[in-house]
């Protein structure tokens, strides 16, 4: 029963951040609850085309369920896509009548945030919030600002987050019965990173994964749209038990496609010593043997006497100082742009992108002293082969008294000054390695990387860095060559 729906406005589906489900996906999601009650009461928010809860009523119609009563409710703030979605529902009505299933819908053409935070948040109109004991949702996907309405309305419930989609599984699974289970297709940003770091403490102090699933393309999920971050299908219950165990699976996200699954023991995917909370999504054979290798290392960053910091410099609020080319009282600004194997090519003179920045008293305080540093990319680009991608600053090449980092990279620096020239080398192997590449991928399912996210990272210890930056030839050595010093040092001991 469960429809492809054809809705050909892209651009305006992608402000408003949605994202519809197909029906293998859909009918995936559904199979992922546990047994069924008797009588049951549904959230579907942001309901699109209603795909999810078709997928959920086949599986209620499904001989042998148990199924005999639906409440389901659903919202859905489109006009332009509740005609399909009300239609969809009649065809689930008749479903349900041949089954012997009574079910009943209630669409609600309302904003999902502002209600549910108004109700949770004891609005004084707001009445009283509904309970549910299931909930299936592809929320939308959408960057929201401090000042926006959907903020304010979710800092009133006490939810703190900065995406559409995390302000809705917040809202979702404080709706949801002690018991209650949720099954979600989001981001997979949410695992890591600063940003959503008060949603993983309140969306686990509440729920209990109990599965993640990830698909082996980017674009397998939704294929007909540009969706730049790697989706997941998690199943949580409400609950304060944490499992044993929790089940990772994969697949290639096509109809009828073999699912391999593993399980692992929960404080592998959710460690309890992190305060990060991180949630790490291990895809088995080479990144659980990255892990077991990166979690024997012991040393962090301030054992290093190293730090790393972001970008000091916010283009668009020195417009005034930035300058295409370098010229008397300026100095090098750099860009992502500006690395090339492995080290920094500057200038960049046919870049879009300004050279130098001119020192003055209001752009002093954001310029670093000269010296070694080691830099990152915050953001890689999804052709890129690696998610960290580090390069060296040497102010041998680029002999300058004051650089300028722009806000787009990262930077190793020890108390605001360079580093030992072969501790930077060391940390240059480290980072462009590929066992590196996998522990990162563990958690990290997005081209974004935080600084946060290197400070977590475990290190060799100073020795064994100085070693590793002792036997790179070239900081334009090949991929091989780097991971060949990395297995000697690290595999091997």
């Amino acid at each position: 029963m469960v429809a492809e729906a054809k809705i050909d406005d892209r651009a305006r589906r992608e402000e408003l951040g949605q994202f519809l489900t197909s029906a293998s996906v859909a009918e995936f999601m559904a199979s992922l609850f546990g047994p069924l009650p008797a009588r049951l009461r549904l959230l579907d928010a942001g309901a699109g085309a209603g795909a999810l809860t078709s997928a959920f009523v086949d599986r209620c119609c499904t001989p042998g369920s148990g199924v005999k009563e639906i409440e389901a409710t659903l919202y859905e703030l489109d006009p332009v896509i509740l005609g399909i979605l009300r239609t969809q529902m009649l065809d689930c009505s008749r479903c349900c009548e041949r089954a012997g299933v009574e079910f009943r819908f209630m669409i609600e053409p309302r904003d999902f945030i502002q209600e549910m935070a108004g109700r949770l948040s004891g609005d004084l109109f707001g009445g009283k919030p509904p309970e549910f004991d299931f909930a299936i949702a592809n929320p939308p996907y959408r960057k929201i600002s401090s000042d926006s309405a959907e903020r304010s309305a979710l800092r009133r419930a006490g939810i703190e987050t900065s995406n559409l989609y995390t302000g809705f599984i917040a809202l979702i699974h404080r709706l949801l019965a002690p018991g209650g289970e949720l099954v979600a297709i989001t981001p997979r940003s949410f695992c890591n990173g600063p940003y959503f770091r008060p949603f993983r403490e309140g969306f686990l102090r509440q729920m209990s994964l109990r599965r993640l699933h990830v698909f082996d393309s980017r674009q397998a999920a939704f294929r007909t749209d540009s969706v730049l971050q790697e989706n997941i299908i998690f199943h949580a219950v409400r609950s304060p038990e944490v499992p044993a165990e929790i089940t990772i699976s994969s697949s290639s996200g096509e109809a009828g496609d073999r699912i391999l699954e593993t399980r692992y023991p929960a404080a592998e995917i959710v460690r309890p010593d992190d305060p990060e909370r991180f949630i790490h999504i291990p895809s088995g054979g080479r990144q659980d043997e990255a892990q077991r290798i990166i979690d024997g290392l012991k040393t962090r960053l301030p054992m290093l006497g190293v730090t790393v910091s972001t970008g000091r410099v916010v283009d668009f609020r020195l417009r005034e100082s930035l300058r295409q080319e370098a010229g008397d009282g300026s100095v090098p600004l750099l860009y992502p742009c500006h690395f090339n194997g492995g080290t920094v090519h500057w200038p960049k003179s046919e870049s879009r992108k300004p050279n130098a920045i001119m020192d003055t008293e209001a752009t002093h305080p954001w310029l670093v002293p000269s010296g070694i540093y080691l830099l990152t990319k915050r953001f890689t680009s999804k052709e890129e082969r690696r998610r960290l991608v580090a390069c060296l600053f040497d102010p041998v090449l680029i002999p300058a008294p004051w650089i300028g980092f722009e806000n787009h990279l990262n930077y190793f620096h020890a108390d605001g000054a360079g580093l030992d020239r072969e501790l930077a080398l060391g940390l240059f192997v480290y980072l462009n390695s590929t066992l590196v590449d996998d522990y990162f991928r563990r958690f990290s399912g997005h081209t974004q990387v935080n600084a946060t996210d290197l400070r977590k990272l475990p290190y060799p210890d100073r020795a064994t860095l100085s070693g590793m930056g002792a036997a790179l030839e070239s900081t334009s050595a090949g991929q091989e060559a780097v991971d060949g010093i990395v297995r000697a040092f690290l595999h091997e001991h």
